[in-house]
């Protein structure tokens, strides 16, 4: 499952045929990602990992009060932030709250991604951090949490991505 709130589609660039080959042979240019579009609803996505088949649920956040529904199949969760949006730091810290003390996701690994690295005023990882108090919630938290910088519209930080998919998704 991926909660999207900086409103891009994360599955479709991870779909990209590029991101599936440098996974495999450890290339690190993931090519030119697809445009990026807003996730309104729910978006399903198959992404081959090694030879392995993953389905990523890719939920908007507009639906967030529904998330729940979708936590019984879930065995990781991508939680995306949109680093630009000041204003929406607070809403997007009470959502990732709510989904680590959900009961279904207890054990799932989670990816805190901050997105949207490629504007000119991000709010950098240490300030996020920080406005998120995220050593408090690991401290807390009974899942492993992971947290990368992204720019889904340049790439950079997709690689990473992969590779946590790789690493923790469960079969």
């Amino acid at each position: 499952m991926a909660a999207d709130e900086a409103r891009c589609n994360l599955a479709a660039t991870l779909a990209n045929p590029e991101s599936q080959v440098s996974l495999r042979d450890g290339a690190t240019d993931l090519g030119e990602p697809p445009a990026t579009l807003p996730t309104v609803g729910t978006n399903l996505t198959d992404l081959t990992l090694r030879k392995r088949k993953v389905t990523v649920r890719e939920l908007g956040g507009c639906m967030g009060p529904i998330w729940h529904s979708y936590y019984s199949d879930c065995t990781s969760v991508i939680f995306m932030v949109d680093s630009a949006n000041v204003q929406q730091v607070a809403s997007s810290c009470i959502q990732l709250l709510s989904v680590l003390s959900a009961e279904p996701l207890r054990n799932a690994s989670v990816l805190l991604l901050f997105n949207k690295t490629d504007l000119p005023c991000p709010m950098t990882l240490v300030e996020m951090k920080s406005l998120f108090r995220m050593d408090d919630i690991i401290a807390s938290a009974s899942q492993p949490i992971t947290m990368l910088e992204l720019s889904a519209r340049s790439g950079q930080g997709l690689l990473e991505v992969l590779r946590w998919l790789d690493a923790n998704v469960k079969e």
